[in-house]
């Protein structure tokens, strides 16, 4: 039996998707693509797929993780292919790599996130994260399905800066012209988990900051930190075996 590991992203009107329905389109995608799927044993045999570390409903992703196991030995670039050609557009595999030993939910323990905040000055954002980095405990209100749970986003966040806007835009002067802080922060997977809004609420507990509009939070990476903060490649390992 081979294990094969995927990168694959969530964008566009998908990062509204919830995370069961993103697995049964890929289920589906893999079925349609002629994958020789492993099942698993029992009365409900299912494929053998495995998920890594999803990202919430309502933010996009460059860095979704999933491990798949096949019967006959595949080509990762002819998998990554058929599967392309089988995913609705905004799940696009970026690659795919034959695993070669480990367990890849050990090599995840941190991801970068970009979140974008229209409305909101680069200055003002800036200011509200430094008096968030200064602070030794950010507590936020959560809603569960249990009621309201208190959590310290503090400890989470590794590193959080703000970027100049790109021109995403092109040539539209007018949406250049409109206020936009980028927040680029990279966030410790940590129980319970610290998603964007967490963060952003964070913000605007010390320093009363909330965006006019809603925030766009896209996932651009996953891994495990080094000494110096920065995330490493999951499949680092594999591609150099």
């Amino acid at each position: 039996m081979q294990k094969l590991r995927l990168r694959y992203t969530k964008r566009g009107r998908l990062r509204f998707t919830s995370h069961r329905d993103i697995a049964r389109t890929f289920e589906r995608a893999l079925r349609r693509a002629g994958v020789p799927m492993a099942y698993s044993q029992g009365f409900s045999p299912h494929p053998k797929v495995s998920w890594v570390g999803a990202a919430p409903t309502g933010v996009a992703s460059e860095a979704e993780y999933v491990e798949v196991s096949v019967v006959e030995r595949v080509d990762p670039e002819a998998l990554k292919i058929a599967l392309d050609e089988a995913l609705p557009p905004g799940i696009d595999v970026i690659e795919v790599v034959q695993a070669h030993g480990g367990n890849l939910t050990e090599r995840i323990d941190a991801s970068e996130w970009r979140i974008e905040l229209d409305g909101v000055e680069p200055e003002k954002l800036a200011e509200a994260v430094s008096a968030f980095l200064a602070a030794e405990v950010v507590e936020v209100d959560r809603l569960t399905k249990n009621g309201t749970k208190t959590l310290d986003v503090r400890p989470a966040v590794v590193s959080a800066l703000v970027e100049p806007r790109s021109s995403d835009a092109g040539h539209d002067k007018t949406a250049l012209s409109q206020p936009c802080g980028i927040l680029m922060t990279v966030v410790r997977q940590v129980t319970p988990t610290v998603r964007p809004d967490d963060v952003l609420n964070a913000l605007r507990v010390v320093a009363d900051l909330v965006p006019p509009v809603p925030a766009r939070a896209t996932r651009m990476a996953q891994g495990r930190l080094d000494g110096e903060g920065t995330l490493v490649d999951p499949l680092q390992q594999d591609k150099e075996s």
